[in-house]
């Protein structure tokens, strides 16, 4: 029988977080590290936005750069990790069975919300991924859904991640090492007290209960694979804490 892994939720911050020495780079690191190796991943990320659930399933996905004005360095950066179109295929068959359409992209390669944490995470890249994406014209009880059908891949060894933001509000950043925003501070402590009590309704009401809600995250994608992480798990716990640049929290949950 393979082991089960957790789900996990990880806030991956901007590109250099996988080149600045920081918290969350040594967090991540180190969590790999714990976790072991799973058969494979299926990460929902945030910067892969489309009208329906869609899977990667491209044998070699390339590593994509979609962010503008970094350092050089990032940008010949390459995560050659392998995709699993039959992974792909069977989380496909789990959201049939719960009533949810999907969709397969043969050719999309990795974006940064995934190969950031998993190139610290897993930095040989011998970890087949796929990706999900989000879908921020559905509801975030929609995605709590996607969440709970996914979940029993995770009795075959497949590590359910969500790579997102739990605040991001980038038009307010800060400058390196500033002192957090009391309106972020407020809003992670929310969402870490919705998480470890299971209030999975309360936190997908996120815009209507959590403080500034509308402020920390003006748009759903980095909050959404937040809800896809929970769904497919239970008994959450805060495993990371930080802020950068006083708004971003980096906070990190995982659930049996």
């Amino acid at each position: 029988m393979s082991r089960q892994f957790p789900s996990l939720f990880v806030s991956h911050g901007a590109p250099t977080l996988v080149i600045d020495q920081c918290p969350t780079r040594d967090f991540l690191v180190g969590l790999g590290r714990r976790l072991g190796k799973p058969r494979a991943v299926v990460c929902a990320t945030a910067h892969w936005t489309a009208s329906a659930p869609m899977f990667s399933a491209a044998a070699r996905p390339g590593t994509v750069h979609d962010f503008m004005g970094f350092p050089d360095e990032l940008y010949r950066m390459r995560y050659p990790a392998p995709g699993d179109a039959g992974l792909a295929g069977r989380a496909r068959e789990l959201l049939a069975g719960a009533g949810i359409d999907s969709g397969l992209d043969e050719v999309r390669g990795l974006d940064h919300g995934a190969w950031v944490p998993l190139m610290l995470m897993y930095p040989d890249a011998d970890v087949p991924v796929v990706q999900l994406s989000v879908q921020p014209s559905f509801s975030p009880a929609a995605h709590l859904a996607l969440g709970k059908a996914l979940a029993p891949l995770r009795d075959d060894g497949v590590l359910i991640l969500g790579s997102g933001g739990l605040t991001h509000n980038l038009r307010d950043l800060r400058a390196p090492g500033a002192p957090p925003a009391s309106y972020a501070a407020q809003f992670a402590a929310w969402a870490v007290d919705m998480v470890e009590s299971g209030r999975e309704a309360d936190l997908a009401a996120y815009l209507e209960n959590g403080p500034s809600g509308g402020r920390n995250h003006p748009t759903a994608e980095h909050f959404l694979p937040l809800l896809v992480a929970m769904g497919a798990g239970r008994d959450g716990k805060l495993v990371h804490d930080d802020m950068m640049y006083g708004v971003l929290s980096m906070g990190a949950f995982a659930w049996s």
